[in-house]
């Protein structure tokens, strides 16, 4: 059955800038209405028209906090009041950080918690149940290469997108019998806002893959006649979880605490 995007909702968070802001556009380029999320609604509301004019879809923008407690519930409860109904969430919007753990600031951490772990389960939680019935669309979160490693220097961040990954698996495993496309897409250095947020890093990231390559893949991911639970974006991203799977832990630790600079 082939992924449907005409007459259809996606609710794209962190829309406003990288690979939001790409997810939508290739949404919008296939025919599926968006409700771009974020807390810049300035940006936001440019990007609505943009996707509205020159797609021709019904392009919504609203802000919210979403590192704030209960804000999933609340998207919902306003999507709700407006009539809106949800077939595709992508549960895009988290950052990082970069440096030892002990020196980070405490609520920066917390915000990050939030952010990335938090507001994915609940929104997943608040939309999944109508989504799965309906079946036409997908749910979509973004974890990370570093999801597959503990990642000293960005210890939170590393090991929230391990929560993504194992939660998104799992969740594609319980609505197996249902038509969503469930999928944890795990990109690795991208050309985005992530690295201005999450600070200076001394580790070489290499070559950036650019915001419409993690979202091609995703999507090409999604329209497979069969929707893995979790995909890697990039070859070489690929080489190196599998590597890091056949390798014992310590040795991927001291590996990966050396690329960070750790």
């Amino acid at each position: 059955m082939p992924m449907t995007y005409r007459g259809t909702v996606a609710l794209i968070t962190g829309a406003s800038a990288g690979l939001g802001v790409e997810f939508a556009r290739q949404w919008a380029e296939r025919g599926a209405d968006v409700v771009l999320v974020a807390r810049r609604l300035d940006r936001l509301e440019e990007l609505a028209e943009q996707l509205g004019n020159r797609y021709g879809v019904r392009a919504t923008a609203v802000a919210a906090d979403l590192a704030l407690p209960g804000a999933g519930t609340g998207l919902r409860a306003e999507l709700d009041a407006r009539g809106i109904a949800v077939h595709t969430l992508i549960n895009n919007a988290g950052f990082g950080s970069y440096g030892p753990f002990a020196e980070q600031d405490p609520a920066q951490i917390n915000q990050m918690i939030q952010l990335n772990i938090t507001a994915v389960a609940e929104l997943t939680r608040a939309f999944l149940p109508d989504m799965a019935a309906d079946g036409r669309g997908a749910l979509v979160t973004v974890a990370s290469a570093a999801a597959y490693q503990p990642t000293p220097a960005m210890a939170v961040y590393g090991a929230s997108k391990a929560f993504v990954l194992s939660f998104t698996e799992a969740v594609a495993y319980e609505t197996r019998a249902s038509a969503l496309r469930v999928l944890a897409v795990s990109p690795g250095a991208t050309r985005t806002e992530f690295f201005d947020v999450a600070g200076s890093m001394n580790a070489a990231v290499g070559r950036m893959a650019t915001a419409e390559q993690v979202v091609t893949a995703t999507r090409r991911a999604l329209e497979r006649g069969k929707t893995p639970p979790s995909v890697v974006a990039g070859l070489g991203n690929r080489i190196s979880t599998i590597a890091s799977s056949l390798t014992p832990r310590r040795v991927t630790l001291a590996v990966s605490g050396r690329l960070l600079k750790a």
